[in-house]
């Protein structure tokens, strides 16, 4: 009888810690799991200046560029988490050409840059009234008029001749760049686009809008040209 109750309170004992122990498991695995479906911090990073937002992009080109990804806010917890509102730091008009996903080039996520792209990143009232939505009521910090190497709307502006459907629409807002840049040294198509650059940016600051951010310290206007060789953004102000 004392051999069978040293068993039993033995194997009782090892059944309670066994269980224990399994609760205890349950336990830390369940805050593990509530930690990785926790949604991610801050809705936006839109509380920032200016010339930190810029900043940010700038870091995140660099991070891309030298294959350091942090691929922040690309879970579906953001995605749940910024369904009710939006409230990116960042705007961006840039081409519609495939080789430039801004927000991989810039290692940014869901909810974070306000991106506009039409091919020859051109300032249509549609455009320029998008981006005003994006900066005054959004609250983008800055605004980024991004064109790259080799844009095949800049050639076609630069060789001219007839387009098919609204193709020439493109060029013909591109074509005032074009003849600004003509006479200056180096590639002419490198600097057609800075010079489409610089002028879609003059265009979207002529908004009474965005020119009023920019005099209430609450926005930048900056131009960029995106390398398709390297994914480098060289970034340049806008007169």
């Amino acid at each position: 009888m004392n051999s069978n109750n040293r068993q039993f309170n033995i194997s009782r004992r090892n059944s309670l810690k066994f269980v224990a122990g399994a609760i205890g498991t349950g336990i830390l695995a369940a805050r593990a799991g509530a930690e990785l479906a926790a949604p991610e911090p801050a809705i936006a990073q839109n509380n920032v200046t200016p010339q930190q937002a810029l900043q940010m992009l700038i870091d995140g080109n660099q991070r891309f560029v030298n294959n350091m990804r942090q691929n922040p806010n690309q879970t579906l917890a953001r995605v749940t988490q910024v369904a009710p509102s939006q409230a990116p730091f960042a705007a961006i008009l840039g081409c519609a050409d495939s080789r430039f996903p801004a927000e991989i080039l810039f290692d940014r996520g869901v909810g974070d840059i306000f991106v506009c792209r039409v091919a020859g990143n051109v300032t249509t009232p549609e455009e320029k009234g998008s981006l005003e939505f994006g900066t005054l009521v959004l609250g983008a910090k800055v605004l980024v008029v991004i064109g790259h190497e080799n844009c095949g709307a800049v050639k076609a502006a630069i060789e001219g001749g007839e387009l098919p459907g609204q193709i020439g629409s493109l060029t013909q807002a591109i074509k005032p760049a074009v003849e600004s840049s003509k006479n200056q040294p180096g590639d002419k198509v490198a600097n057609a686009v800075k010079a489409n650059v610089r002028l879609q940016a003059s265009r979207l600051k002529d908004s009474p809008v965005i020119s009023g951010l920019i005099q209430e310290g609450k926005l930048i206007v900056k131009g960029g040209y995106y390398d398709l060789d390297t994914a480098a953004v060289e970034f340049f102000d806008i007169p």
